[in-house]
């Protein structure tokens, strides 16, 4: 494949799919722009508010694409970049975009609840119980996952010899270890982070309480981006990654009770400018470099080495490649967040369908960038190290590979092009991280109401339910080196979004509406899901790490429980009579 028939085709296919497959989707759903809103009816100024569209996809897309579609495909393309291609594309198309924006669409019709308070009334109360359960061990995962890479990413060194460069003509601050100098690039995307978390409320309070135009806002978060990347350059923040993971904790500790208009949406609006800058920059140099005949250097197929690292193909490269073809995480962004901000209906479709899409395109360029900017032993030292002491350092890995890309097609310096590619993965993992300690706090609250018929005084307070989804992300994030965590949390992630897709498809059922579109991406993610897990919990017997194996049987176990339920729904017409006359009955919107 060239890179210009990749990118091409890709492009082709996802244009495709948003102009006919999201339409069709949406008349079967029955897409009403007249249709009031959660956001509208329940406007409380903390988590409902009707929000403009652009500042909702902002914080919808960086929310969901965090590193997901980077450090996946970076990881997987270990099997080939032919391999990792197709499941980007159909899977970010029949499987992904269809999750979110069904989930998206289906939790505005429901006032604003989550997935699992939809499956409350699809699957009944033991549905819901084990959709909580079953999320907050995923949230756990994801987010122990995201510390790790984060932790390790923001310390990253590289010898500036294979920057091109010697050490008076950079300039990246340096270190000397074993006679090697090394460019210090983790340390700018660390100040990078603290300036734009540190400025995110300034920018929130003139949005949502000075009503600023949209081009000044725009304006504003390009400056601050600026600012943030100069600062980083010149006094680059260099720490171990332990103290970055306490750092971190204590942040999102702290931002999981605040308003979402003050640092989570401001701050996924200025990130996401980073992130659109890099998406764009990356298509117009795939450009280039594919009419200057650069060929990708990565193999096609290299299903041998991607056997003998990861295990067979199927299932484990569809739960590496998690987000960019299908995530479960973007169901609790969608009914946690999302939903709550929307003012118009058929912003969901707009937002839910094209976000995944455009998550999708970032995919394909981190393959395709991956495939021209690295050699294969580089690729294979950085993300995949044979000696056991080293870390997996995939957002080096891709930011390395961002670099020389932008080098062989517009010009970029290797240096300020690897910069500029570890800035494109941090600020998202930290967004990430918000998002989800955030709906894990609301997971814990609503689990505390099954558990007791009178919750503890202690138990409502937000900085409990927060510190307790901070800590076991950290205990879980600091025990366990990122490349062992990532297949679990893929099981677990792509498991969520299989269930989401079954709770779809009930509901679509209960309404008399069409459900193929769902139920069939639902029933093969499943089957791979169950798999992966199957062949994980092996591995985790065999190194003794109890841990994750109590985790994996637990995800095994709920996924179960959810399985049968959906089946009994489906095969006992009296049932759905039951929960059709059931979905009659006004509940309590909860916020999560």
């Amino acid at each position: 494949m060239t890179i210009l028939f990749s990118l091409g085709l890709a492009l082709f296919l996802f244009f495709l799919a948003s102009k006919f497959y999201a339409k069709y989707i949406a008349k079967n759903l029955g897409e009403d722009p007249s249709n009031p809103t959660p956001a509208s009816k329940n406007n409380d100024g903390r988590d409902f508010v009707p929000t403009k569209r652009y500042v909702v996809f902002a914080h919808h897309f960086s929310a969901i694409a965090g590193a997901g579609p980077i450090i996946g495909p970076t990881m997987a393309i270990l099997y080939g970049v032919v391999p990792a291609w197709l499941w980007i594309v159909f899977g970010g198309i029949f499987f992904g975009a269809v999750h979110d924006f069904t989930v998206l669409f289906i939790s505005i019709r429901e006032n604003g609840r989550s997935i699992a308070e939809v499956a409350r009334k699809t699957l009944g109360t033991a549905g819901f119980n084990l959709f909580i359960t079953f999320t907050i061990f995923m949230l756990v995962l994801i987010t122990s996952s995201f510390l790790s890479a984060t932790a390790i990413s923001l310390t990253s060194l590289w010898p500036l010899t294979k920057l091109g460069l010697s050490s008076n003509e950079t300039i990246l601050h340096t270190v000397i270890k074993n006679g090697i100098t090394y460019g210090k690039i983790g340390g700018i995307a660390s100040m990078s982070v603290i300036i734009i978390t540190l400025l995110s409320p300034l920018l929130g309070w003139l949005i949502f309480k000075k009503g600023i135009k949209s081009i000044y806002a725009y304006l504003i978060a390009f400056f601050i981006c600026t600012v943030s990347i100069v600062l980083g350059i010149f006094y680059p923040v260099t720490l171990s990654p332990t103290v970055w993971m306490i750092i971190i904790s204590v942040y999102v500790l702290i931002a999981a009770g605040t308003p979402v208009w003050l640092i989570l949406q401001p701050r996924d609006f200025i990130n996401v400018q980073i992130l659109y800058g890099g998406i764009a920059l990356m298509v117009i140099s795939l450009l280039f470099t594919g009419f200057s005949g650069t060929a990708i250097s990565m193999p096609s197929f290299n299903l041998a080495e991607g056997v003998k690292s990861l295990g067979f193909i199927w299932p484990m490269m569809f739960i590496t490649i998690a987000c960019g073809a299908i995530s479960g995480f973007h169901s609790l962004v969608a009914g946690g967040t999302t939903s709550k901000q929307i003012s118009k209906e058929v912003d969901a479709r707009k937002i839910g369908f094209n976000a995944m899409l455009l998550e999708s395109v970032l995919a394909i360029c981190v393959v395709l960038a991956i495939g021209v900017g690295l050699s294969f032993v580089d690729y294979k030292s950085i993300v995949w190290p044979s000696d056991p002491s080293i870390r997996s350092n995939p957002i080096l890995g891709f930011s390395l590979a961002a670099g020389h890309l932008f080098n062989k097609g517009v010009g970029i310096p290797v240096s300020l092009g690897t910069v500029f590619g570890i800035l494109l993965v941090e600020g998202f993992v930290i967004t990430t991280l918000d998002a989800a300690i955030r709906l894990n706090r609301y997971l814990f609250e609503e689990l505390w109401t099954i558990l007791f018929k009178t919750v503890p005084k202690i138990l409502k307070y937000y900085w409990v339910n927060a510190g307790i989804s901070v800590l076991l992300m950290w205990i879980l994030g600091y025990s366990n080196a990122f490349s062992v965590l990532w297949p679990i949390f893929g099981s677990a992630n792509q498991l969520l979004a299989a269930l989401g897709l079954l709770a779809v498809s009930s509901w679509l059922l209960i309404k008399g509406k069409k459900y193929f579109y769902a139920l069939l991406p639902a029933i093969f993610m499943i089957v791979t899901t169950i798999t992966s897990l199957i062949i994980l919990l092996e591995s985790y017997i065999n190194t003794h790490n109890y841990i994750l194996m109590v985790i994996d049987i637990m995800l095994f176990i709920l996924s179960i429980g959810v399985i049968v339920l959906v089946i009994k729904i489906f095969l006992k017409p009296k049932e759905r009579e039951i929960q059709t006359i059931k979905e009659k009955v006004s509940e309590p919107v909860t916020n999560f």
